[in-house]
């Protein structure tokens, strides 16, 4: 008996210690997550300025529209969506996100959640060459996405 009281009572201790370096753990989880927030947020001041921009300027508007009919042209439906201060352009699983920073405005491309390019965005030059080069990836994509649809059907045949 006093062998089971001596087991219970190790168990009940090391349970304890357990249940004590869990909570250590979680508090300095929160600790390292309220710098983070505290990091995101002072990024987010100092962006401020070039999300706005990317916001009001007519470039952007542009850019929207070029994007628009340039999709249109290939039969390409392109989404347009905000996300935060974050424009996102996306059409068959590339994207092209417009991304305000404290240094200005990037443009980064990227095929499915992997970065592929990034560089600056200048507002004053003309978009244009911009959606060129996002559509050069489109239509790549759209030539393969065909060859495979045309694979598929005479499969099928």
């Amino acid at each position: 008996m006093d062998r089971q009281a001596t087991l219970l009572r190790m168990s009940f201790l090391d349970s304890l210690e357990n249940n004590l370096k869990a909570l250590e753990s979680r508090e300095q989880e929160g600790i390292g997550d309220a710098r983070k927030r505290e990091a995101d947020q002072t990024q987010a001041k100092a962006a401020a300025p070039w999300a706005d921009r990317l916001k009001r300027d007519p470039w952007t508007q542009t850019l929207m529209q070029l994007v628009t009919r340039a999709g249109f042209e290939r039969r390409t439906k392109v989404n347009l969506a905000w996300i935060g201060s974050t424009l996102r352009m996306e059409a068959r699983g590339h994207r092209l996100e417009l991304r305000p920073s404290p240094q200005g405005v990037a443009a980064v491309f990227l095929h499915g959640t992997e970065e592929s390019k990034q560089e600056p965005v200048d507002f004053s030059a003309d978009p244009r060459r911009l959606v060129a080069e996002w559509m050069t990836v489109i239509d790549a994509q759209k030539k393969i996405d065909d060859e495979q649809a045309a694979m598929a059907s005479e499969l099928e045949e």
